[in-house]
């Protein structure tokens, strides 16, 4: 620009407001060839809000600082490195540090570049960024944290964009910048009627030198796409099949490769009796001795099967040798912190809650593709902690961060289990052995025998009342211990200063930043214990919230019942939101609490707050014995869930038609380990071992009747979403399922210690009458 014209320009700009204020925010435009820009945060948000003390219960800790600020926090001081490109062709490409997989996060994330810089969805290219060292702690997906931690950097970012893009114009049509309007990537001066494309001024736009810039962000009240329904921007590649997932990627050279794994849990091998013998079978390249057990490459990989089924291993024992869910449940109840004695001038409710192994269940198992050279490697996987996956994969092959390149690919679902990169690190070891690229997929067996899974635990609550008030709420979580070694042990480490829970292990942090209970329920106390016995665990969406929100609503239940209280009045009248409050009326309203039901059906209904968000899930289930004596395909038995109506706040959905399928996939989530879906632990390994096995939510489980109200605005900003569902429909579930049957359930899922109702798969990869015999079960 000339002296004159960047005078110009001031003095177009001398009424906007100065400084950095609610709406106000400093970012970059960054030195390229083409408009990039990127956002930085004003200081305003670094200061959390402070929730006001409630009464007569305190707040506890994840009432005043969750899991979720402490993400979002970690977040801030790299939040001006996520960028925006605009291109010549008139479209805005965008990096997204985090993993799609399934939530809808590129939809939501492109709706924020279009509300902000006037662009139609479709001209809006998300793609998933690579691993990103100077990211820091801005590139975890987990905690329903993308959308709360990127809404505004994102928005920022797309800002500065437009007004340069709109100065640039200014300059280029010789009018001034006030005259200018921007609709659909198009400036058109109001003054002349001239106009100008986004892609006529991308280059233009373009800075030689990093400078900063300072943006008005839209009021809510100007929002014409965030907040309105929008159908995913990737929904034509996904039921056209060109959506790419890791197995669908075309690296050279890149051949199938398996691994034979174990009969137990985290075994070793100690030897292989015909090595010779399977590397000379058809199509196969490879076979080597990895820490997980013996890799086979093949042309194919049915090959890889077959050669899989044909080894003859020697297997040394496993981390959890001999374990069992009763010996588990013994060693669990023995860890279990004391509860407060008993005055004797109140009553109490005691219950003991035991909730087993569960799988994440993805329709995807693990799977990733390695290249790794003398001096370098590259890595592609769907990976939500890829940061961390870089590093620790590097330390493992002895190279330099930087010689290691991680490719986030996405995912066909998680719920927790892709925060762990196990696929990818076996993928680097095997190609590093081999010496040749490999294309590794777990078949589903691994992922439920020798993958992450939810770990097992009882939970103890006693809850005391007098003269129609609950006094006292005390719940003890005992739990197997969760593995949080993907990355945000670190942030808790980082964030220590800030957090509300003094020094605690990592563990007893998380739950403490996410455990609260949102009645007034006089002094209450939520602790955690865990016992390590040398199993596999991770997060399962929501961490401990499902379990510990399903034991907290049935006692709930129970004292509405001894205080001759109707559940969801009694609900009402102790909870401490207003939001809170109005989620349990509009689900109680519309699914029409009360009503008069036939004998052996209930309703159950329960209030899950979360991640500044807030939801209450009303169920139907029928236990008639016409109903849970019905077998499917000779296994699966039990209750059915016949109506689930679902009221959801998250302050602001950005986009309620995916809010909405986030509703419903929580909700299969829920149903599904209240009443069927678990791992069976004997003699050191799971018994499931395939879907035919393993009961997740199947159609004839899923509600005929389900309905998802969501909530008007009640913030100006989005509240955690992604696993919001889970809880509330779990603990609604049980409830009624206690209502129909008259006795409150301890046990879940529900079905867990009836008739085992299927044929475990051998724990050896047996040899096969014929060359596909059983393939569609164990492989």
């Amino acid at each position: 620009m000339t002296e004159a014209d960047e005078r110009s320009v001031r003095q177009a700009e001398a009424s906007a407001p100065a400084g950095v204020g609610r709406r106000r925010f400093l970012g970059f435009v960054l030195a390229a060839s083409t408009l990039t820009v990127a956002a930085e945060l004003g200081e305003a948000a670094l200061a959390p809000d402070e929730a006001a003390a409630a009464v007569p219960s305190l707040p506890g800790p994840a009432e005043i600082y969750d899991l979720n600020d402490m993400l979002t926090h970690a977040t801030l001081p790299t939040a001006n490195l996520i960028t925006i490109r605009i291109d010549p062709d008139g479209t805005a490409s965008f990096a997204l540090p985090r993993a799609e997989v399934g939530q809808g996060i590129t939809t939501s994330s492109a709706m924020l570049i279009a509300e902000e810089l006037d662009l139609p969805l479709e001209r809006i290219r998300v793609t998933l960024a690579d691993a990103r060292p100077e990211l820091l702690f801005n590139q975890l997906t987990g905690g329903s944290n993308t959308t709360i931690s990127t809404f505004t950097p994102i928005r920022v970012a797309a800002a500065v964009a437009r007004g340069r893009l709109l100065k640039t114009a200014a300059l280029e049509l010789g009018v001034a910048l006030d005259t200018l309007t921007a609709k659909a990537g198009v400036i058109t001066s109001t003054a002349t009627g001239k106009s100008l494309t986004y892609g006529d001024l991308a280059e233009k736009a373009a800075s030689v030198t990093t400078s900063q810039q300072s943006v008005t962000l839209k009021d809510t009240g100007d929002f014409k796409v965030i907040g309105t329904a929008q159908r995913r921007i990737d929904a034509r590649d996904a039921v056209t099949g060109r959506k790419k997932f890791a197995m669908d990627l075309q690296v050279p050279d890149a051949l199938p490769t398996m691994v034979c794994r174990p009969p137990t849990i985290n075994g070793t091998v100690r030897s292989v009796d015909n090595l010779a013998e399977v590397r000379a079978m058809p199509g196969i390249t490879d076979v080597v001795t990895v820490s997980t057990g013996v890799a086979v490459r093949g042309r194919t990989f049915g090959q890889c099967i077959d050669a899989v089924r044909a080894l003859k291993v020697s297997w040394g024992p496993g981390s959890a040798e001999g374990a069992s869910d009763a010996t588990i449940r013994d060693e669990l109840r023995r860890a279990e912190l004391p509860l407060p004695s008993l005055d004797l001038l109140t009553k109490s409710v005691d219950a003991r809650f035991t909730f087993h192994f569960a799988s994440n269940s993805a329709l995807e198992t693990n799977c990733a593709i390695a290249d790794v050279r003398e001096d370098s490697a590259e890595i592609w996987g769907s990976l939500k902690s890829p940061i961390v996956a870089q590093e620790q994969i590097a330390l493992k092959l002895g190279l330099p961060v930087s010689a290691v390149k991680v490719h986030v690919t996405e995912g066909g679902g998680s719920f927790g289990r892709k925060l762990f990169h196990d696929a990818a690190a076996e993928a680097a070891e095997i190609s590093k052995a081999m010496g040749k690229p490999v294309k590794v997929m777990w078949h589903r067996t691994d992922d439920f025998r020798q993958g992450r899974a939810h770990p097992m635990a009882t939970s103890r609550v006693r809850a005391t009342y007098a003269l129609g008030n609950v006094l006292t709420y005390d719940q003890r979580h005992t739990s197997v211990a969760t593995d949080f070694g993907h990355g945000v042990g670190e942030i808790i480490t980082s964030e220590a200063a800030r957090l509300p829970v003094g020094d605690l292990t990592f563990s007893e942090t998380i739950f403490a930043l996410t455990q609260q209970t949102p009645y007034d329920f006089g002094v209450v106390t939520q602790l955690l214990s865990e016992t390590d016995k040398g199993f596999n665990t991770g997060s399962m969406r929501n961490i401990y919230s499902p379990n510990v929100r399903c034991a907290q609503e049935l006692v709930v239940d129970e004292l509405a019942k001894r205080m001759g209280k109707d559940p969801y009045a009694f609900r009402r009248a102790f909870v401490k939101d207003d939001r809170a409050r109005a989620v349990l009326d509009k689900v109680a309203e519309v699914g029409d609490w009360g009503r008069s039901m036939p004998a052996g059906t209930a309703q159950g209904i329960a209030l899950h707050p979360e991640y500044h968000a807030c939801v209450a899930v009303l169920a139907e289930i029928d236990c008639r014995p016409e109903t849970t004596g019905r077998k499917i395909r000779d296994a699966c038995t039990g209750p059915r869930v016949t109506k689930v109506v679902c009221a959801v706040d998250v302050g602001l959905a950005v986009n309620p038609r995916g809010l909405e399928a986030q509703m419903m996939g929580g909700i299969m989530d829920g149903i599904a380990i209240t009443l069927s879906s678990g791992l069976h632990l004997e003699n050191g390994h799971f018994l499931e071992g395939s879907w035919d096995d393993y009961f997740y939510t199947r159609q004839w489980n899923t509600p005929p009747e389900l309905e998802i109200v969501v909530m008007p605005p009640t913030t100006g900003q989005p509240g955690g979403a992604g696993e919001l569902g889970v809880p509330a429909t779990s603990a609604a579930v049980a409830c009624a399922y206690g209502r129909a049957t008259g006795t409150m359930p301890t046990t879940f899922p529900i079905n867990h210690d009836g008739p085992l109702g299927f044929e475990p798969l051998p724990t050896t990869p047996p040899v096969p009458a014929s060359p596909t015999d059983g393939l569609d079960r164990a492989y």
